[in-house]
């Protein structure tokens, strides 16, 4: 298949992969802790559209993985299907398997052009329980009508100056998300249990930076408000949010004021907000890259929690104190590749052959690169 990996770079891409996985973040499953994850798999729709040995590799890295969130699942499940029938294969003669769920259509109307996406959650039962709510997260009609009276003066302009056209409609304000949040209850039963609402999110991509960045500051404020409403809850979000973080020293300050001005808000409730990905890991140089380019940072993990269990932001630099967790990383499946088929870093390929590797993994695998956070617990 033309822009695939072939099956004997396959086999040397596996040889190299486990003679030293963690060299790559491949996230290693340890009794004592659990592993969540987040992983936009590029249009995982037909089958037939990846090889054989493509879909062993997807396989591969989705069963490390206890809860993963899952972007860009096409309207055709068929391709969720076989990813879980291959994860079910993997754990064959044990006393467990893997389930998913799954939203409806998101990001175009039934019959509007436009990519029609589903988010999903792929789990590892019994590790993982799924409890009784899942749901869209949406604005609801108050808080929108409240909205758009309260920037009337900017909506009369862009309604003026779209001349009719909705597709030339542009208001400088939020209105709604591009693509509906997804959310379902988890939990994890043990000793202690974890219980909260993993939220699977895939923010909007364009040119207009201050398009994304009304979206991220929505779903912060919308997953806070949660927080103040409940004093048990937990949210987890798990997503491709196509942050604007391709310069971190610039772009941090920035993210950070938004991020502290509402755990500013949360501390008396005894609740905080989280993104360890803004940080640096300790055992790696910079802060994690994500898309399969490795310049930019557009998928996360979140903690809106009251259980003190999950990290805070004053943890980050510590993490991992224990094998056990809390931890967090990505699977630079790109250094991989590079190493295993040219033999040299990703920093010395030549532009050609970067060109021809992206177009490899982006059809094989993903554009994207898995991330994943380990929480400790005991069963």
């Amino acid at each position: 298949m033309a822009d695939h990996f072939s099956s004997d770079q396959w086999k040397q891409i596996n040889k190299t992969l486990d003679e030293d996985p963690e060299r790559y973040g491949f996230p290693q499953r340890r009794e004592g802790s659990v592993l969540l994850g987040s992983f936009n798999i590029r249009k995982l729709g037909d089958p037939t559209n990846r090889t054989n040995d493509d879909w062993a590799f997807l396989a591969r890295i989705c069963a490390q993985f206890d809860l993963l969130a899952v972007q860009e699942i096409m309207s055709n499940l068929d391709g969720l299907r076989h990813l879980r029938e291959k994860l079910k294969a993997s754990v064959d003669g044990r006393d467990e398997g893997f389930a998913a769920v799954v939203s409806d259509e998101t990001g175009a109307f039934a019959g509007d052009r436009g990519l029609r996406e589903r988010l999903g959650f792929l789990y590892r039962w019994p590790i993982v329980e799924r409890m009784e709510i899942a749901s869209d997260l949406t604005y609801d009609r108050t808080k929108t009508l409240q909205t758009l009276v309260d920037n009337a003066e900017a909506l009369t302009e862009a309604l003026d100056e779209c001349n009719g056209n909705a597709k030339n409609f542009d208001p400088e304000f939020f209105v709604t998300f591009t693509r509906q949040p997804h959310g379902v209850e988890f939990r994890i039963p043990g000793a202690d249990p974890y219980e909260f609402m993993a939220v699977n999110a895939h923010l909007i991509f364009g040119t207009r930076i201050d398009h994304r960045r009304q979206e991220f500051t929505a779903l912060l404020e919308l997953l806070k408000s949660r927080l103040v409403d409940n004093d048990k809850i937990n949210l987890i979000l798990m997503g491709d949010l196509n942050l604007d973080f391709n310069d971190p020293e610039n772009d941090r300050p920035r993210i950070d004021k938004e991020i502290k001005d509402r755990n500013g808000a949360l501390a008396d409730a005894g609740s905080h907000i989280n993104f360890p990905f803004l940080d640096a890991h300790k055992n790696h140089d910079g802060v994690f890259r994500t898309n399969a380019r490795r310049s930019q940072t557009y998928d996360h993990i979140g903690l809106f929690a009251h259980d003190p269990r999950l990290p805070t932001y004053g943890k980050n630099e510590q993490m991992p104190e224990t094998p056990e967790g809390p931890d967090y990383g990505v699977f630079d499946f790109m250094t991989l590749f590079s190493e295993a088929l040219y033999e040299k870093p990703w920093t010395d390929l030549t532009n050609a052959e970067r060109k021809t590797l992206w177009k490899n993994a982006e059809h094989s695998v993903s554009d994207h690169m898995p991330l994943w956070l380990r929480l400790p617990h005991t069963a």
